[in-house]
């Protein structure tokens, strides 16, 4: 395998792979803690050789390598978005795009669907219930991964949060953080919530926040589950014995809009 030429040092970058893995230290074989998609602009901390310290545009900072990288053109913001597409480069070759990258000019869609930036705000509007309506479509058959932030694997925090930045409502990376958002409304997970409001749980003695979801309206909830093995939909009301543990780590209910 070839080593990648070192980038010419520069204070941002932007993710020319599909995914680059954001990761806790300067090396492959460590934990990811998530992920950058295509078109995402970093801007570079500090450097090991070809790893970059780089905090993303949501403000999460970890490791990434320089090949996922490449200098930004600055118009990044107002690339079409992907929603789920395979796109061809100049050379003929085609790959997917995740739901939320962005896709250069000079890619072409050959599959799938995407919009452009203008039309971004009609398409997700910034509404509860619209939120709502995403969190149950769109991340539906996606493998629980702790750090991933797309319908190819996402863990809790991530799935709530690419929801939410898909609707231009911007939050935290972490559940914990995501907890101190809104407005807390109600303290029984058994509670007819409004939907697109966030439930927060704790497996933690101390009752920190390490599990987040989406309520749906009616008593459901959308979440990303190690135990369900990706998305699920939960009625919150029901006998299951997983969501009675559920129930029992309930933490309380923030409204962020």
């Amino acid at each position: 395998m070839s080593t990648p030429t070192p980038l010419p040092y520069s204070d941002r970058f932007a993710v020319r792979a599909a995914l680059a893995p954001l990761l806790g230290d300067a090396r492959i074989a460590t934990s990811l803690t998530s992920q950058l998609l295509a078109g995402e602009v970093v801007l570079v901390l500090g450097s090991r050789g070809d790893w970059l310290q780089v905090r993303g545009e949501d403000g999460y900072e970890g490791w990434t390598h320089a090949g996922y990288l490449t200098p930004p053109t600055g118009s990044e913001s107002t690339w079409r978005l992907s929603l789920g597409c395979r796109v061809r480069d100049e050379s003929g070759s085609a790959y997917a795009l995740p739901l939320g990258a962005r896709i250069a000019p000079s890619l072409d869609v050959c599959e799938g669907l995407a919009i452009s930036a203008e039309s971004r705000a009609s398409h997700f509007p910034p509404a509860a219930s619209a939120i709502a309506t995403s969190a149950g479509a769109l991340f539906t058959g996606a493998s629980y991964l702790w750090g991933g932030v797309t319908p190819w694997g996402c863990d809790c925090s991530g799935f709530v949060q690419r929801i939410f930045g898909l609707h231009g409502v911007h939050l935290p990376r972490d559940a914990w953080q995501q907890a101190s958002i809104g407005e807390g409304v109600s303290a029984n997970a058994g509670d007819v919530h409004r939907a697109g409001d966030l439930l927060f749980f704790s497996d933690r003695e101390d009752r920190r926040v390490t599990h987040v979801g989406i309520a749906l309206g009616d008593r459901h909830m959308a979440h990303s589950s190690l135990t369900r093995g990706g998305l699920a939909v939960e009625r919150m009301d029901s006998d299951d014995a997983y969501v009675a543990r559920l129930r029992a780590s309930f933490t309380g209910v923030q409204r962020v809009l």
